[in-house]
């Protein structure tokens, strides 16, 4: 079938030199004809209304997940075992020498029945030890079947995705990164979802595993538990379009087939493959029990350069789909605001940026609104994302002192701005750029001699749920306890771990 994506390259965006144009011509007809401090006034005005709208929108998110997410995180475990598709786990490494053993004995530790799941594991012409790790691997089980593209292959991840995907039967396929471990039962909990025949894609939750590595990692592990308890819990709970996520998630083969595969022009691939699938009448659900954990960046270039591609290739996604979407009948007007204000996402950092210039305008007396009246803008600038990192940290019940981590949000917001803005102009200018990986850190790994299980809150002991260390919150606000080899209960978070003997429970 024909894909259903754009069919230019990433690597050579197309410009948009006219809309650039037409933004400046507008600016200039502005103050032309009202003058530069009625048109600052007016782009504030503007700016505090969209502002406030993303405002209701993160605390909507907030509220929905403090009223119902321990509900489903503690649900009773319910269709695990009884519906068993055949599965095939797919993974992209390019140089992950330093995270493939480890991701290797996390997926040979999956629980599911044996003949009905297999691994493609895609050697992406890495230039490291990663080929002769895999082709390792690949002697110890047979499910494993590994594939290697040519040095400079093009197509970033969708097309390292795209070559497994030529060789795939199984009924769904599970995507995982290269520095995920997934827990044991992962695989049971994403694939009962698809007992409904109107899901296409499932997402799961991902938690950083090592958070304490870094002031920068603190932030990151804060922003994914607000961003997996909060904002996706919010989409799915207020309007059941949480996004797919691109790792810790599955897809029908069917579904996937049917769109082409995945987009190799474009370096967000779970981004737009989530927009396909919306606009083809299908589903995405989102299960915040079916865990695994990975790495965050430490260090403030590895981030630049992540949030960077995530915005390039969100903004990307925003001019592809943005008319389809204003034209789907497939989505509901509340689903379709709420998918708008979605694809604008990776936009409002721009106009943050925009605010900001504003507020410091104001203050040398440009602009002819009072001073004070700008203090919503600035407000709304932070209340939003506020609401949801505080929110996830109170849901996720973290340690108190982690709370100190949202002081690093104000500087991770600012270079999020400037990230976003510079994403935002190359991209415009149709400045060439092509999929980058996320570089790993050898020290950031979990014990190899550990096991994932799931254990419900109503067979938790109150010990867990009294226990206010980062390791005693994640059991509290996942579910997850584990257990180490020699019977000790071991539970391990970034670099911090601790040890109970099953008699001290």
């Amino acid at each position: 079938m024909k894909p259903t994506h754009p069919s230019k390259r990433a690597d050579r965006p197309e410009a948009h030199y006219v809309a650039l144009g037409v933004y400046a011509l507008l600016l200039a007809l502005a103050i032309y004809i009202f003058g530069i401090n009625h048109t600052a006034a007016g782009l504030a005005w503007f700016l505090m209304v969209v502002f406030f709208f993303f405002f209701l929108r993160h605390l909507s998110f907030a509220i929905a997940a403090a009223r119902w997410v321990h509900r489903d995180l503690y649900a009773a475990d319910i269709e695990l075992v009884e519906f068993t598709p055949s599965i095939a786990v797919l993974i992209a490494c390019k140089n992950e020498e330093l995270v493939v053993d480890k991701l290797l004995q996390a997926l040979l530790r999956l629980e599911y029945p044996e003949n009905l799941v297999d691994f493609f594991i895609v050697d992406d012409g890495s230039t490291d030890a990663t080929a002769s790790k895999l082709d390792a691997w690949a002697h110890v089980d047979p499910r494993i079947t590994v594939i290697h593209r040519p040095l400079n292959s093009t197509g970033g991840k969708s097309g390292a995705l795209n070559a497994a995907l030529e060789l795939v039967q199984a009924d769904l396929i599970c995507v995982f990164d290269a520095d995920h471990e997934p827990a044991r039962d992962v695989l049971f909990r994403l694939a009962r979802h698809f007992l409904d025949e109107r899901v296409d894609c499932v997402m799961g939750r991902c938690i950083i595993r090592n958070g304490g590595e870094s002031q920068l990692a603190g932030v990151v592990f804060v922003d994914f538990l607000s961003g997996y308890l909060v904002n996706e819990y919010g989409r799915q709970a207020l309007y059941e379009l949480p996004a797919y996520g691109g790792a810790n998630c599955a897809v029908r083969r069917s579904t996937l087939v049917a769109l082409g595969g995945w987009n190799v022009e474009t370096v967000t691939e779970d981004t737009d493959l989530t927009i396909r699938v919306i606009l083809a009448g299908g589903r995405v659900r989102y299960d915040p029990t079916a865990i695994d954990y990975e790495e965050a960046v430490i260090v403030a270039r590895r981030f630049w350069r992540q949030r960077y591609r995530w915005a390039r290739g969100h903004q990307k996604c925003t001019r592809d789909y943005l008319v389809p979407t204003l034209r789907t009948k497939n989505l509901s007007m509340a689903q379709r605001g709420e998918f708008l204000m979605f694809l604008l996402v990776y936009h409002i950092p721009v106009l943050s940026g925009l605010g900001v210039v504003l507020t410091i305008a104001r203050l040398f007396g440009v602009g002819s609104i009072p001073a004070v009246a700008l203090l919503p803008l600035t407000l709304l600038l932070f209340l939003g994302p506020l609401a949801e990192l505080t929110a996830g940290l109170s849901i996720g019940r973290v340690e108190r002192r982690s709370a100190w981590h949202l002081l690093g949000f104000l500087p991770s917001f600012a270079l999020s701005i400037v990230t976003t803005t510079w994403a935002y102009f190359d991209g415009m200018l149709g400045r060439p750029y092509s999929w980058v990986k996320t570089p790993r850190s050898e020290a950031i790994t979990s014990n190899a001699d550990v096991s994932i299980v799931n254990e419900p809150l109503h067979t938790r002991r109150q010990s867990d749920l009294d226990d206010q260390t980062i390791e005693g919150a994640m059991i509290a606000s996942t579910g997850l306890v584990i257990r180490s080899r020699d019977g000790q209960r071991t539970n391990t978070v970034g670099t911090k771990s601790f040890a109970r003997p099953r008699g001290s429970e």
